[in-house]
């Protein structure tokens, strides 16, 4: 055997020998834009660290709460990164079930964090979740359909306009809706409207002796006005859309309006997949005159659960992910325009951000409008914006989701399925000691 032989054959045994010994990553995930983004992205995290291997795990996103919530509740180690929202972050990690993210390195600059998505996930000063993306939600709107209509959109516009505004751009003809929402059944999906739409009239989900007040006049006005204005202005079908659905009838030019999440606003503005990218206004979340604009605020946030036994692994793949050097890398691809929204004060500060992005400023806007320590305009026991920061908001919200669900798809009516979300919720309530 020649030298070049022995060379070559040690080097391949090296290579072999590296990754047999590399780790090997599974991470859950959303089916979102931005998490696709970062997969086909990770040639530099692995580059950088080729003792760690990734496999992925891309899920719907009901879909991925439940399989999620049920093997970290089980400490059933299937993943060792995993995708979750800042409603779990504070519960599950009081209940020990995640670790907390004190090996993101030095250079991390955890201080450049927003500090409201900061504080979601942090419990006693510790962060057990590093966020991915922040998002509030807003109005994003056709300005060409709201020209032809004649309309003016308003700084701070009332449901009462957008209802108005809906039916009146709305052009069936041309297959153009006035307003696409929420409709698919889900605590994250519809609810995550639903809730903030009532938080918007006035509503809220429990009064002070959590006593659920879905008998109240604010959900029976809230459920009415979106089922109206659903039936009058809203897409075939719309009980089965979701986040994506809605994004896809969006970019294709058949939403006048479409009110969500903030994070939309960099792919209905992408002329890559939009056919209306230059057409597209943004506005805050309507209100009802009482100045509360929904207080949606949400962060999808890269975790590590306590069953993992790649801890550290982990955490240097989610401090590549969430960092500075991420949205540099994504800029440089993608264009600034696409990076993460929502985490970063830095990413506000940019000038190239800024330039490249129309939304950025109406992004920030809504965010800093969102409290979600008075969710509602009344007294409540809990926070959360669109949603309930409690336990059982996962299985009662998905419970009334598919109630209301059920309502726009004309199987019921608003009054039976209000009636049947009270007696549910009074029995779910009564049954964990909320109510005595």
């Amino acid at each position: 055997m020649n030298l070049r032989t022995l060379l070559l054959g040690t080097c391949s045994a090296a290579l072999l020998a590296g990754f047999a010994n590399a780790e090997t990553l599974t991470i859950a995930t959303v089916n979102n834009g931005d998490m696709i983004r970062m997969q086909g992205l990770t040639d530099d995290f692995t580059e950088k660290n080729p003792d760690i291997q990734l496999e992925w795990v891309t899920l719907e996103e009901n879909v991925l709460r439940e399989r999620v919530t049920t093997d970290i509740a089980t400490k059933g180690g299937q993943y060792d990164i995993v995708t979750i929202g800042n409603y779990e972050v504070p519960i599950w990690a009081k209940q020990g079930w995640l670790v907390s993210l004190d090996g993101l390195g030095a250079d991390y600059d955890v201080d450049d964090l927003l500090p409201a998505i900061r504080g979601g996930l942090s419990v006693d000063g510790k962060l057990y979740a590093a966020p991915f993306y922040g998002e509030s939600a807003m109005i994003m709107y056709r300005k060409d359909l709201f020209e032809k209509a004649g309309l003016t959109m308003p700084d701070s516009p009332t449901w009462e306009f957008i209802g108005e505004a809906a039916r009146k751009i709305t052009d069936r003809s041309a297959d153009i809706n006035g307003i696409c929402l929420r409709g698919k059944a889900g605590w994250g999906e519809n609810m995550a409207f639903l809730t903030a739409l009532n938080n918007s009239f006035g509503g809220r989900w429990f009064d002070e002796k959590w006593q659920p007040q879905f008998d109240q006049p604010e959900w029976k006005a809230s459920l009415q006005f979106y089922v109206d204005m659903m039936k009058d202005a809203g897409p075939q079908g719309a009980s089965s859309n979701g986040f994506n659905e809605n994004l896809t009838l969006f970019q294709q030019g058949k939403c006048g309006m479409w009110i969500d999440a903030t994070v939309a606003a960099s792919f209905v503005s992408n002329p890559k997949d939009s056919t209306v990218a230059d057409k597209v206004g943004y506005a805050i979340f309507p209100d009802t005159g009482n100045g509360n604009h929904g207080n949606w605020l949400w962060s999808w946030n890269l975790a590590v659960p306590s069953s993992s036994t790649k801890a550290e692994a982990a955490q240097k793949f989610i401090a590549w992910a969430t960092s500075k050097g991420y949205t540099e890398l994504v800029a440089s691809k993608e264009g600034w325009a696409n990076v993460p929204p929502g985490t970063r004060t830095s990413l506000y500060k940019s000038e190239d951000y800024q330039k490249a992005a129309p939304f950025a400023a109406p992004t920030l806007a809504a965010m800093d409008a969102a409290d979600i320590t008075k969710p509602s305009v009344k007294p409540v026991p809990y926070t959360g914006g669109q949603f309930v920061a409690i336990p059982e908001f996962q299985g009662l919200g998905t419970t009334v989701g598919q109630l209301f669900s059920a309502v726009l798809a004309g199987q019921s009516s608003v009054d039976d399925a209000l009636a049947q979300a009270q007696t549910t919720a009074v029995r779910e309530m009564t049954r964990a000691g909320y109510i005595k």
